[in-house]
This record gives structure tokens, sequence and C-alpha cells, in this order.
């Protein structure tokens, strides 16, 4: 198979900066899998806030000494597909359906908005494909439900020890989300998310969240206290939830920002553009770990193949909630609905056209 892999293959890739510098480039290609990577027939990808954060970061546009890359970088970091070489024939071969995500995709031929790329599995969680999925939704689980994992996994130990088991989780109807109510409810805790009312029959019904605010209408924090939450799970940035009286444990995958282009998560803390929201975060953390306050941090997900094995063992199709599904060519379509916030599901850009 190795032998009809192209040299060259269409990407979108970028150079430093979204959306200006986004474009359909043809990209080089090994023309196998190096030792602990493997060469993946792209299908399906699924985009993320970050993939436009990690686009306009400041640092592509340094001198090279100083970390900056103005080369163009391969981008998107979800995938499924089929894998045409394999260089650890111990955990796949060529004609594996696999899914999983990518930490680099600016690594050469290293995105997922691309027809191949070439994946280092040490930083690529990945697991091969259930039958029942299709390549739309497979390649719509990885980052957000090693996210909302994390997050389940960071507030448990304060709400199991609680009577009444309550968490409230903001932006309830965003992909991270959808299965951060899935995971709690799976664990028979009580959930008060928020979103818009448009998707308040979603969360409540669909998801089954105990309670709802509306985030357009209501005083999110006064309709979130009531519920008297044990933790919350923030999904949206901001600091309008923190320090409720109920509360004893904050975790947020965004930090104080609530703007959609700068990058978000664990990066807040060293965030020397907005240094005031750095050191109230490092505060607010010190506070908590000492006992002063809420135990509060903002975290990043846990890259473990074995956690996707779990996602297979946990949803059913149903559970798998697409937004949009985009052409590979209207790439920038997918990326501009993205951008507008008010995706409920996951953006997916189908890469190969023919019927699987």
């Amino acid at each position: 198979m190795s032998s009809t892999i192209p040299n060259q293959v269409p990407a979108w890739t970028y150079t430093a900066g979204y959306p200006h510098s986004l474009k359909l480039s043809n990209t080089p290609l090994p023309q196998t899998a190096a030792n602990g990577h493997i060469l993946v027939q792209i299908e399906a990808c699924a985009l993320n806030p970050v993939d436009i954060q990690m686009m306009n970061m400041p640092k592509w546009k340094y001198p090279s000494f100083l970390g900056g890359d103005m080369r163009e970088k391969g981008t998107v970091m979800d995938f499924s597909g089929t894998v045409i070489s394999s260089g650890s024939m111990d955990k796949f071969k060529e004609g594996d359906e696999v899914f999983g995500m990518t930490f680099v995709p600016f690594a050469p031929a290293g995105g997922s908005l691309a027809q191949v790329a070439h994946f280092n599995l040490a930083t690529t969680p990945c697991v091969k494909k259930p039958a029942i999925w299709s390549f739309e939704q497979a390649a719509a689980i990885s980052l957000v439900w090693l996210t909302a994992k994390a997050c389940i996994d960071k507030v448990a130990p304060w709400v199991e020890k609680s009577s009444g088991k309550r968490v409230a989780v903001l932006g309830g109807s965003s992909s991270t989300g959808i299965y951060s109510i899935i995971l709690a409810k799976w664990r028979g805790w009580k959930v008060v998310a928020t979103s818009s009312g448009a998707n308040k029959d979603f969360v409540t019904n669909h998801l089954k969240a105990d309670a709802h605010v509306d985030y357009t209408k209501q005083d999110v924090r006064k309709g979130v206290s009531d519920f008297q939450p044990d933790a919350v799970i923030d999904c949206v940035g901001g600091t309008e939830c923190i320090g409720l009286p109920s509360s004893k444990r904050y975790v947020s995958i965004v930090g104080d920002k609530t703007g959609r282009t700068a990058m978000g998560g664990p990066y807040t803390y060293y965030d020397v553009w907005h240094p005031l929201n750095a050191a109230t975060q490092w505060l607010r953390w010190a506070k908590g770990n000492l006992g002063l306050g809420e135990a509060y941090d903002v975290i990043i997900l846990s890259p473990r193949s074995d956690y996707l094995e779990d996602a297979i063992k946990t949803l059913s199709s149903e559970d798998i909630h697409i937004d949009s599904v985009h052409a590979f060519e209207d790439a920038k379509k997918a990326f501009e609905r993205l951008n507008t916030g008010r995706a409920k599901g996951k953006v997916v850009v189908k890469v190969q056209q023919a019927t699987r």
C-alpha cells in the first residue's frame, strides 16, 4: 500500500493568525510511517476552539530563535480515518479504521485537516474505530470526551462525598458541556446547566439535566447558586459563578477570559498579554490549596487512549452530537460556524467525499 502514497497531499495550513493566513495548500508527506508513527488517510476531522486559538498564538511571529515559525503549518487536532502505513505494528496495521487526536497538528504533515496525516503515537491518543460509529461521529469524540472526563475526575472527590451530589455545568450545550452532563448523569449526580433558551429543551429533555439557567435572560449566578451545586464545571470562561456559597470545587477549561480567539486552559496562568487575569487565577488557586476558599483550577485533558476506549463502551451513536458537516473545500465555512459560538455539538469536516 505504501507505494500508492503520494509525496504531497492537499491540506489546510496557516503561517500565523486566523482567518487571514488559513489556506488550502499541498503539503509534503513521508512515503512510509516513521517508527512509532502512523500515516492515516483522514476521512473526517472535527474542529475545536483551540484550533483557532493555536493559529493565533503570538509566538508564530517571533524570530526563530525565540520559537517563531512562519512556515506553513497544519491545523486541527481531532480525526478519524484509515491507517495506510504503520511504524507501530503492535498497535495498528494497514487498513485499521481509527480515531483520536493529535497534540501537535503543527508538526510536519501533522494536521488533521488534510487528505493524509502523519501522527506520532507518543503525542496522539488513538484507538480503533467501532464499526457502529460513522467516521464523522468518531472524529467528533476525542478532544471533548477527554476534556469532559478530566473535568468530572477533577470534581468527583468533592461531589461524591456530598449527600446532594450536585454539579453545575456552565455551557451545557457546548461540546465539552454535553459530555460533562452525560458523564455526571451516568454517575447519578444532579446537574444544573446553563445555555441559551433555544437549547433548553436539548439540555433538559435530551441530556437530562435536572435544571436549566438561560444565560440570555436570567441572572446566571443567582440561578446556578439557587441549585446549590457542590462543584462547578466551567466550559465557557469568565468569573460569574466563582465562589458560590455551596461550591467547594471550581474547574475551568478556559480560565477568566471570555474571548474565543486567544488560548485558554492552563496557558492562561502564564498569559503575559493578560497579566491581571493570570495573577488573579494564581491567587485563587493558591487560596484554594491552602483551604482558604473554593478549590480552583484551570485544567487540560488527560491524553489517554484508554479513556477513548471508555468512550466506545459508554457512548451510543445517539450520544454523539454533531452540529454540522462541511466539505473539505469548505473548511473556512466550518471554522466560521465554529466561531459563532452557537454550534450545538461538533462542527465536522468530511475530508474524503466517497461514501463509506
